[in-house]
């Protein structure tokens, strides 16, 4: 990566970051393989990762 482009994306980044949200004000349900409903409670802090094939 040149030089010149690092602070340009780290400024972009600080940026995103400070005009985020600092929670969610409602659960974030998703499925599973198994279309089986997963629900992330807002109160908590959760990682989640996405696993997708394209077959």
């Amino acid at each position: 990566m040149n030089k010149r482009w690092a602070p340009i994306i780290l400024i972009a980044i600080l940026l995103l970051v400070a005009c985020g949200q600092k929670g969610l004000a409602e659960p974030v349900t998703l499925l599973d393989h198994e279309k089986k409903e997963v629900t992330f409670p807002p109160e908590k802090p959760t990682v989640f990762f996405f696993l997708t094939t394209y077959t």
